[in-house]
């Protein structure tokens, strides 16, 4: 044991001598890129085969009554899983990475590494309407953490090898290196240097062909591009884009208000039981609704339209042009309920396959609706693609990853052009409304969002902790000005709090304001610190993020200003604490 135990220190020694860094850096990236594309192959493999497990004997013909318990189960378990054996948070998974990133020092814990894609494989394979690549981009990331902080890599190595994770995450769950490339960059803001982009198109590219491998050839959803763009479409893709940005606010704003109604049931299983029954009854009276819904999206890729109704009550319409278009209508209003229901009650998921959903439906709902009017002819399965694309910018505020995750994993180069119309006017639209995408709206509205802004990247990483200062002399109200004085001569400092026996802070005396009574004698017993003291021109809360902090300074033009917390006095902060403790941060947030 004394030996197994030294060969981590060893190995360190060893590697310091005979290999650089930065050819660690990525050896290490192409390892992360494996163990994620692997972890995306045991992930979309235990879904498919959960999946066709329980669902292979399905008529299309007729409903199927096991709807209504298949996605009450797959929750069970999941809500089993964490609550017995994970005993944790688990979390949006994007969410989770981005608060590593910001406030953890890019640590997540290590059950990480496995337990997404353990919950998630019950959750989606059972039905849970959610997608799989939220918790493979969380275990990819939870990956590189893990071999970071193993071999004691800094900060910015380990935040290099989450994203390494991610983008081989994306790369082998679609097998599309470049858009796992740009989902980091653009996503997880990490910053585009020479330093970062060759372990990142390493570990994307190995774990695609990590995929390749097992997986073979094809995608989540197969089309080949035949017919041409067509010129006098563009109007129709703008109109495309602005109807996918409403449809993505709709989107964003609807997940969010179920999950807060969610999380304001404080238990477990009524959480459970509230939403696998709507849910259950949602995916069965539309069954496309259930699982990742990828075997919709190709449907519409291929025109097979009145396949939707399988399963559903409905199935008698299913040739009926107008009773199809209502149906699909119904599930892009309910796929927003079925998604959030999912992993408000206590399922595992993300919201990167009910995007590409939603977008698929969208622009085959458009492209038909104006088919069926006449206005003109418009190629269905191209609009399909484009609003797929158009709902990732939107939801996701990623227009680059849409552009070319649709173009990449359905070989449609040739619809370039429309997808850069339509993602960039969607992601304008939304923006308009609603600033922070799905993933970072929460993080945001705390100050726990780190940013491509360099100034503002800093100040999210910063602690008020680090910058909190304790050395100040504490007086009481009741102190008089006589022992005061004596406190002062003892004090380096120029400011006194005064704070009562329970540890509130009532106030401060400045040594400038009492310089002119300091040396009268005669006020020494009968003057004391309440009649002295000051209120401070504002506090700073014990919780606040820095970005408040220098906000609060700009407003009050204060050097320095009290923390408290509950009331209670805490210590002091000043600018030049701030700016000193900014100065390293900055070096080494920069240090390439």
């Amino acid at each position: 044991m004394k030996k197994i135990s030294q060969l981590p220190g060893k190995f360190l020694i060893w590697r310091i001598k005979n290999v650089s860094h930065r050819q660690f850096v990525l050896v290490l990236s192409l390892l992360v890129g494996i163990l994620s594309g692997l972890a995306a192959v045991i992930l979309k493999n235990g879904i498919h085969h959960v999946h066709v497990f329980l669902t292979s004997g399905f008529s299309m013909e007729a409903q199927n009554y096991l709807f209504l318990a298949y996605p009450m189960i797959g929750i069970l378990i999941t809500v089993l899983i964490v609550k017995i054996f994970i005993k944790d948070n688990l979390g949006h998974g994007i969410s989770k990475i981005l608060y590593a990133i910001s406030k953890r020092g890019g640590h997540i814990k290590s059950h990480n590494n496995y337990s997404s894609i353990l919950t998630s494989t019950f959750t989606i394979g059972f039905g849970g309407s959610v997608g799989a690549e939220a918790p493979i981009v969380l275990t990819g990331a939870s990956i590189g953490s893990s071999l970071g902080r193993l071999f004691h890599m800094n900060y910015k190595n380990i935040i290099l090898l989450m994203g390494c994770g991610a983008a081989g995450a994306i790369a082998g769950i679609f097998k599309a290196p470049i858009a796992g490339l740009v989902f980091t960059l653009e996503v997880l803001m990490l910053d585009l240097t020479m330093a970062s982009i060759v372990p990142l198109l390493i570990s994307a590219v190995s774990s695609a062909s990590v995929a390749y491998f097992f997986l073979g050839k094809e995608v989540e959803f197969t089309f080949h591009l035949e017919a041409p763009f067509i010129l006098d479409n563009i109007p129709f893709y703008v109109l495309l884009g602005i109807v996918g940005g409403f449809v993505s606010l709709y989107f964003t704003w609807g997940v969010m208000y179920v999950e807060n109604r969610f999380g304001k049931v404080s238990n477990t299983f009524a959480k459970w039981i509230i939403g696998g029954i709507i849910l259950s009854v949602v995916i069965f009276l539309f069954p496309p609704l259930y699982g990742e819904g990828y075997d919709t999206i190709t449907a519409l890729l291929n025109g097979d339209v009145n396949s939707l109704m399988s399963n559903s009550l409905f199935y008698d319409l299913h040739e009926n042009n107008w009773a199809i278009m209502g149906f699909l209508f119904f599930i892009l209003v309910f796929k927003v309920l079925a998604t959030a229901v999912t992993t408000g009650s206590g399922g595992i998921g993300g919201i990167f396959a009910p995007t590409l959903f939603m977008g698929g439906a969208t622009g085959y709902f458009f492209a038909r609706i104006a088919n069926s009017l006449n206005w003109v002819n418009l190629p269905e399965s191209h609009f399909t693609l484009v609003g797929m694309a158009g709902l990732m910018a939107g939801v996701m505020h990623a227009p680059l990853t849409a552009i070319f995750l649709i173009a990449e994993i359905t070989k449609g180069y040739g619809l370039f052009i429309p997808l850069m119309i339509t993602s960039t006017i969607a992601y304008l639209t939304i923006m308009y409304f609603e600033p922070h995408s799905i993933y970072t709206k929460r993080l945001a509205q705390k100050g726990e969002l780190i940013t491509h802004h360099k100034d503002k990247a800093v100040l999210t990483l910063m602690r008020l902790n680090k910058v909190l200062e304790t050395d100040f002399r504490i007086v009481s109200p009741r102190t008089s000005l006589g022992e005061l004085v004596r406190i002062i001569s003892a004090s380096k400092r120029n400011i006194f709090p005064v704070v009562d026996d329970q540890g509130i802070l009532q106030g401060i005396v400045l040594l400038d304001d009492i310089r002119n009574i300091m040396f009268n004698n005669e006020a020494y017993d009968n003057t004391y610190v309440e009649q002295l003291m000051s209120l401070p021109p504002t506090h700073i809360q014990y919780d606040e993020n820095m970005d408040a902090v220098m906000r609060k300074f700009e407003e009050t033009g204060a050097w320095n200003l009290p923390v408290v917390e509950d009331g209670k006095y805490l210590g002091f902060v000043s600018k030049s604490k701030i700016f000193s403790v900014y100065r390293r941060v900055l070096i080494h947030f920069s240090d390439e």
